[in-house]
């Protein structure tokens, strides 16, 4: 039947409308869904049209599909409206996250017609507060109410002063946090990456008085912010309450990180004595990023953005010609700097293709700039470090008056490194266990379980032993959510799985969280009749005592399935625990709170 919904949804739009994209259709099996393929647009060039103009034009055909299939647009003028329609033919699932994969944009309005009229207007930006976002996520985000087998209008708005980028997505919010996750992984790498060689270069500078070392600081640190600016973590975490700071933090940390890469370009190559005409050439361009960082903080946005954006590359090219030159005139540091600055000036590249809409818009385009950025960062490290030897072979007897205080440096930098790296391998340790573990209850998660339950029905099977397995479902778990909230509920998962500990764990039992409030038991060396018991004593041991939460005592119980794999039955791992499964059914449509046994459990 939902099937036929669907088909007959996709016809009465096709019929209605020829012209417009095809709806968004979401599923039971859509965890994420990008609405490119399915967005018409159109453009308001002065900015003054209302939702109810742009329906009408949505609805006459006057939309056009978008170019190539890209919502980026480059800099551009006036507003850019955007409609498709979103049928939700999924079961349980109503609200869906719609994500705007672009954090510069100033203004961010969508509207939602439902089929009785109703229209919904929610809107965000950076010309708004950062509390205007549906979630606090650095990139613009709305809740969407979408009704079960319901055709629903959106309509998204969106003008801005910076690179009309405009990728949506819709996400089930569990789709949403797993995609979030790597994200901020990918993030906190590079910042870490960041942050250790601003830290490790500030020791050297700190011992060395090296003025590269310092500029390099600089470098790293303007990269840093022009790209926490332009990730959108800026406003989320230094300025939320300011949009004009939000606004124009972009061209200051444009500049700023401008500024300090042609000066640590200058220093490291050395222009004042190797290449003097370069070296003005460089302080000529130092102070036109000074004037535009000055400017920016009294002209208009774009007047300042554009001319820096498009003297980036150019900028980054001139500094891989000087690298060049240095490297011909017998300068062997050059040669690491020139494959560092390769990769930024790829990366770079990559950024500014997209701002002006010549690249489509991916992850590699999207983050080029952090994954370029990091590469060089990395490589300069090593540079300097390279540099450094050189000139300590220049300078040998320099070296060896200080030899001494430069072991002494080299062996606290060592044993710097080995406690860094033994604590690594305890962190990795820890990182490892807790992938195996249930955060709520300590117990082995149900991927981890899978694994350990193979080891054991390869074990009883060499060895021709009876494999127990418990299925434990909490009775009425709901129930307590709902009295007593969701806190409590978490005490009750962790009071069951202490006891699951206590009761089975000195029968060599393997205990994992099976999932929400089902866990899961496998006992070896036990057979039918002994594993009933231990189950009736489990049962008893659960509901026997309550649970003891903010001066609640929660009175709870379980119901608990059991099934007895012998050797060689030749069931699997999926079999056996179905099985169980159906035991734990069983003992629910009993009444709950009782064990039972699968039909062969003593055969």
């Amino acid at each position: 039947m939902r099937v036929i919904t669907v088909f007959l949804a996709l016809l009465l739009a096709a019929v209605a409308s020829p012209a417009r994209a095809q709806p968004a259709l979401l599923g039971e099996d859509t965890e994420s869904i990008r609405l490119d393929p399915h967005l018409t647009y159109a453009i308001d060039p002065d900015g003054r049209a209302d939702a109810a103009a742009m329906y009408a034009r949505a609805g006459r055909g006057e939309f056009e599909p978008l170019p190539d299939g890209s919502s980026t647009f480059g800099f551009s003028d006036g507003a850019y409206w955007f409609h498709t329609e979103i049928f939700n033919s999924h079961a349980e699932l109503q609200r869906w996250l719609l994500v705007l994969h672009y954090p510069l944009l100033d203004n961010v309005d969508i509207y939602l017609r439902y089929p009785n009229g109703r229209v919904e207007h929610m809107a965000t930006g950076d010309a708004l507060p950062f509390s205007a976002r549906s979630i606090s996520y650095r990139q613009p985000n709305f809740w969407l109410e979408l009704p079960q087998r319901t055709r629903v209008e959106l309509l998204v708005r969106v003008s801005s002063r910076s690179s009309m980028q405009v990728p949506l997505v819709l996400y089930t919010p569990t789709a949403f946090a797993e995609r979030e996750r790597d994200a901020q992984l990918g993030i906190g790498l590079f910042y870490g990456i960041l942050i250790a060689l601003f830290c490790y270069n500030l020791v050297l500078w700190l011992s060395l008085r090296d003025a590269s070392h310092f500029w390099y600081m600089f470098h790293v640190a303007g990269f840093g912010l022009v790209v926490l600016c332009l990730n959108g973590l800026a406003f989320e975490y230094l300025w939320p309450n300011s949009p004009w700071l939000a606004n124009y933090s972009i061209p200051l940390s444009m500049a700023i990180s401008q500024i300090a890469m042609h000066q640590f370009a200058r220093v490291f190559l050395e222009l004042r004595e190797r290449i003097p005409w370069a070296d003005r050439v460089t302080l000529v361009i130092i102070a036109f990023y000074v004037l535009m960082g000055l400017g920016s903080l009294v002209l208009e946005y774009r007047t300042v953005v554009l001319p820096m954006t498009l003297a980036v590359f150019p900028g980054a090219l001139y500094i891989l010609a000087l690298t060049v030159m240095s490297l011909r005139r017998g300068y062997a540091p050059a040669k690491i700097f020139l494959l560092a600055w390769s990769c930024l000036l790829f990366g770079t590249a990559l950024y500014a293709l997209v701002s002006f809409g010549i690249l489509p818009k991916n992850f590699f385009t999207e983050y080029g700039i952090q994954i370029g950025s990091a590469l060089e960062m990395i490589l300069l490290s090593f540079a300097l470090a390279y540099r450094y030897a050189r000139l300590r072979s220049e300078n040998e007897t320099l070296v060896r008056e200080h030899n001494e205080q430069l072991e002494r440096h080299v062996a606290r930098r060592t044993s710097e490194l080995s406690t860094a790296l033994e604590q690594l391998a305890e962190a990795n340790q820890r990182l490892r266990e807790s992938n195996r573990r249930d955060a709520l209850t300590g117990l082995f998660n149900r991927r981890h379980f899978r694994d350990l339950f193979e080891h054991q029905m390869h074990h009883a099977t060499e060895h021709r032993q009876t494999l127990g397995v418990l299925l434990i479902d909490l009775d009425h778990f709901k129930r307590v959510n709902d009295t007593y909230g969701h806190l409590a509920g978490d005490e009750c998962l962790r009071w069951l799985g202490r006891c699951l500990g206590d009761t089975l764990s000195v029968h060599g039992a393997v205990i994992a969280r099976f999932g929400g409030e089902e866990f899961v038991a496998v006992v070896p060396d036990m057979q039918g009749d002994r594993l009933l018991h231990l189950a009736e004593q489990l049962r008893v041991r659960i509901c026997s005592e309550p649970v003891r939460y903010a001066g609640n005592n929660i009175g709870i119980s379980a119901s608990i399935g059991a099934f007895a794999l012998h050797p060689g039955a030749g069931i699997g791992v999926d079999e056996a625990l179905h099985r169980a499964d159906d035991a734990l059914y069983a003992a629910k449509d009993r009444g709950r709170n009782c064990v039972h046994a699968a039909e062969d459990i003593t055969s």
